[in-house]
């Protein structure tokens, strides 16, 4: 099997949709009484062909274990409308330090399957090549073997650089297994692993469809937060005290072009990601959130809108701070 022969069946939609905070109670502040806001916002998005929606096997803790997965096994079982065979089910399944073995990672996807009813991607939640690059490599053998044994469409990959991705790449075209997609933290305050990595010329290449995740980046991107507005509570409102005074330029620019646009902030920032050749994934937790983020889809910015973005984003003082497990 040569290593371009493996190609994927699983065509992403124009956005997806992420649900970290499905499940989140210490970062997103998640409790059981938001799950009818929430089955409403699966609604929206898959009558609207926003049919994709990312999970993790780590969305929830303790008590909450596995919340996000049970949920969108639920709201995708009850759903009736527009799209229905379209839903994609996207999990991440995280290389715990306990994770140790390819049959452990196969039983992961097993149990995701289990909680969710389906799944159509597996994905590999972060390399460990920065700190156990031994545990590798047995842990994506076994997400490969989830592909190989029909337990899923599809397998992918998060937080992973040109190097370790071509490794990856070379590793399951040998057992014929395409990889689907690959996931970055990517938009206008996060341009390095397009810009500094290469990493969607690369997917390119080798047929990988590239998912940007945090496209909003943590909500900075909304234009709600200013240097005089309050803040979110925890670490978010921390990194955004230390990110907004130098990021205001780009948020003037980005607020103007969304201006002349008469669409917001949030959905010029997702249209520049699409406009880039990525699936953006913004989370919702409301349905009005979930409307503002639909809004993105179905219009294009132009090329000097796009290349007046990317310019401001060059020059911003400031870039959110990169996954820890980001890999080169």
């Amino acid at each position: 099997m040569t290593a371009t022969a493996a190609t994927t069946t699983i065509t992403l939609p124009e956005m997806g949709c992420g649900t970290w905070a499905w499940g989140n109670r210490l970062f997103w502040g998640y409790n059981e009484s938001m799950d009818a806001d929430l089955q409403q916002v699966f609604n929206c998005c898959v009558e609207n062909g926003v049919t994709l929606f990312d999970t993790g096997d780590s969305y929830g803790t303790g008590k909450l274990n596995g919340q996000s997965e049970k949920l969108l096994g639920k709201f995708s079982q009850v759903y009736e409308g527009p799209n229905k065979e379209n839903i994609c089910l996207a999990t991440k399944l995280a290389a715990y330090p306990w994770r140790l073995t390819r049959g452990m990672m196969a039983n992961a996807g097993r149990a995701s399957k289990e909680r969710m009813g389906r799944l159509d991607i597996a994905q590999m939640h972060w390399p460990t090549a920065n700190y156990f690059p031994w545990q590798e490599g047995p842990l994506l053998d076994g997400l490969a073997d989830l592909y190989e044994q029909g337990l899923v469409k599809g397998v992918g990959l998060s937080n992973y650089g040109p190097k370790r991705l071509r490794w990856v790449h070379k590793r399951f075209s040998e057992r014929g297994i395409p990889i689907t997609s690959l996931q970055v933290q990517y938009s206008l305050l996060s341009t390095y692993p397009v810009t500094e990595l290469g990493l969607k010329e690369l997917c390119d290449e080798l047929g990988i469809q590239m998912i940007a995740y945090s496209p909003l980046g943590l909500g900075l991107l909304t234009g709600k937060y200013g240097e005089n507005t309050p803040k979110p509570k925890g670490f978010r409102g921390i990194l955004f005290r230390q990110l907004l005074p130098g990021i205001q330029p780009l948020l003037d620019c980005l607020r103007e072009v969304a201006t002349e646009r008469d669409k917001t902030m949030a959905q010029t920032s997702l249209n520049w990601c699409i406009c880039k050749g990525t699936t953006p994934i913004p989370g919702a937790k409301t349905l009005d959130q979930a409307k503002q983020n639909i809004g993105a889809m179905g219009w294009r910015l132009s090329p000097s809108e796009v290349d007046e973005l990317d310019r401001a984003a060059a020059t911003s003082d400031k870039q959110m701070v990169q996954n820890i497990f980001q890999t080169q």
